[in-house]
């Protein structure tokens, strides 16, 4: 049964999901109830750790020698997941011991980094995914008549998901195998920024327990792909995406040794705004920013209202470019966006780097370059 469950994103009403550590639980809840009655289950009741009672479809359910297996189905609602229609099994076996005992099968990740929710080595269902797990099936158990004293095995698994683990940050997290039983409160809300954060935070973690040196961030792949070609940066970078700030809060939270951004001209620009959202929702500005810079480099009326009307921050740059001023403002830029990252970092030593795909760096903070040195002496010590 569909979730009727809504938020509200800008204009939109959208449909909220349940998650895989939902679907999980439920499985396993239809498949100990299947074992111990005999019968064929065709929905499962259960709650979420937020308190929401959930009707879900019992999909594929089989019984075999001393076990039982069915599986739910995700729905994501209307957000954009990778795990939405995916099927998420629970194979059941009952035991003569008082413990529940949850396993990770076929598709299910496996941990290999240090950092994460679960230790290395232990199948990637976290900590309230297994709660649930254990809850619902203790819960079947009872109502089952088999008191306190029994206890069961239970092993879930994802058919197609070491497929859909390879659209998800799980190999940036060092999650091999398969996807992540995941949720908190188990209901995917759409557009959720939370989500997106906790990945963030997840990723920083895991770079946490490698090292302490200076942390490599950038918002996405250009941004990386750059840091290792052009700057020489070999080493693993933390994506954070739209969120400068919370990734500069986190920074400081794990007590890194330094942080150094590096990004392109359309995300940081907004940084001299003091704009740590970048996402143009929340906030653009971009033109303003560089027109107000260009100003203070002694830019025309007319070429101001020119750079106001430029649809991209490539434009603008071509526009600087050609009134000669290019070099003056993107200093000041630079300087206006180190000041606010700095301010945000506290004690944290904190770099920019400032490029764009056309013409490579545009500005650097005074202190970028010997992070860089320390860095890649960081990484040479590692090899």
């Amino acid at each position: 049964m569909a979730l009727e469950r809504y938020v509200i994103s800008g204009a939109k009403k959208l449909r909220c999901g349940f998650t895989t550590g939902v679907c999980a639980a439920a499985a396993a809840k239809a498949a100990t109830v299947m074992l111990i009655s005999g019968k064929a289950v065709e929905q499962v009741a259960v709650t979420t750790p937020n308190d929401i009672r959930l009707v879900l479809e019992v999909e594929d359910a089989s019984c075999g020698d001393g076990f039982a297996r069915c599986a739910v189905r995700k729905d994501a609602g209307d957000d954009a997941d990778v795990t939405d229609g995916t099927l998420i099994y629970a194979s059941v076996r009952l035991t003569d011991k008082p413990e529940i005992v949850i396993e990770g099968g076929m598709g299910v990740g496996r941990v290999t980094c240090p950092g994460l929710d679960q230790p290395v080595g232990a199948a990637a269902i976290n900590r309230v995914p297994r709660l649930m797990i254990a809850r619902c099936v203790r819960e079947a158990l009872a109502d089952g008549g088999r008191g306190r004293r029994a206890g069961a095995y239970i092993e879930i698994t994802v058919p197609d998901g070491e497929a859909i683990a390879q659209r998800t940050f799980n190999p940036r997290l060092g999650i091999v195998g398969g996807i992540s039983i995941l949720g908190t409160t188990g209901i995917v809300e759409p557009m959720s920024t939370a989500a997106l954060i906790d990945t963030i935070r997840a990723e920083m973690n895991v770079r946490r327990a490698q090292w302490a040196g200076p942390l490599l961030v950038t918002p996405g792949n250009y941004g990386e792909t750059f840091a290792a070609q052009t700057l020489h940066l070999s080493g693993p970078a933390v994506l954070c995406s739209n969120y400068i700030g919370e990734a500069v809060d986190c920074a400081v939270r794990l007590r890194f040794e330094g942080l150094l951004l590096v990004g392109h001209i359309g995300k940081l620009v907004k940084l001299a705004g003091g704009i740590f959202d970048t996402h143009s929702r929340t906030a653009d500005a971009r033109m303003e920013i560089l027109t107000a810079h260009a100003a203070l480099a002694g830019a025309s009326r007319a070429i101001c209202m020119k750079l106001m009307a430029c649809v991209t921050t490539d434009a603008a740059i071509d526009l600087l470019e050609e009134f000669g001023i290019l070099n003056l403002v993107m200093q000041s830029v630079t300087e206006r966006a180190g000041i606010y990252l700095c301010r945000r970092a506290g004690a944290l030593p904190a770099e920019l780097v400032i490029f764009s795909n056309a013409r490579g760096v545009l500005g650097m903070t005074d202190g970028a370059r010997s992070m860089m040195d320390r860095m890649r002496r960081n990484m040479e010590e590692q090899q």
